[in-house]
């Protein structure tokens, strides 16, 4: 997992878990309907897909890092699928999920063409008329400060929109928290 020690620590403290329930996850999601089926892309510790599985009839999540999809399955597995698989490259049908999301990770993606491989990915599982919707941390001294030495590659929420129409999304929108430290956005595949 491409995180410090600093870093992971505070992404599996309980501090984090309810600053995801209470006003991450919230805010990210708000107005947007997830549907009966959705994947989670980059769970890390969980804290997301501990809120997300009491909200969605059907949970699947993809973990890059091999310990720690055996921890979610450990802790998970009976109640969400659990993949350990790289989101550029999902080993998931076409047009599967109602919904994509991701939450406070696209920033650990060391490039910006694999953060759009993630994208396209996201476009090919999702049904048609399916959201994929998530939000990420913007740069701040306390943001690069927990990741030194650690992968820090944020997204630009002025160059989002184009990025994900590219990858075949339609309604595209990106907003700014009111304090500035974090985007969310959400976008739809075309229905045919």
């Amino acid at each position: 997992m491409p995180m410090n020690k600093a870093h992971r620590k505070l992404c599996s403290s309980a501090e984090w878990a309810r600053a995801v329930e209470e006003r991450i996850l919230p805010w990210a999601l708000e107005d947007v309907e997830l549907g009966d089926d959705v994947l989670e892309i980059g769970p890390g510790y969980g804290a997301n897909l501990r809120v997300l599985v009491e909200r969605v009839p059907r949970l699947t999540a993809a973990e890059i890092d091999e310990g720690t999809a055996r921890l979610l399955q450990e802790r998970w597995g009976g109640r969400a699928g659990i993949l350990h698989a790289d989101a550029t490259s999902l080993p998931l049908p076409d047009s599967s999920f109602s919904a994509v999301v991701c939450f406070t990770m696209l920033h650990h993606v060391p490039t910006g063409a694999l953060q759009d491989q993630i994208f396209a990915e996201a476009f090919r599982v999702l049904r048609p008329g399916g959201v994929f919707a998530g939000s990420d941390s913007q740069s701040s001294l306390r943001f690069r400060l927990l990741h030194f030495r650690d992968t820090m590659n944020p997204v630009d929420p002025r160059h989002l929109p184009g990025r994900l129409t590219a990858a075949g999304f339609t309604g595209t929108a990106v907003d700014r928290h009111a304090q500035g430290r974090s985007i969310r956005f959400r976008a739809r595949k075309p229905r045919i």
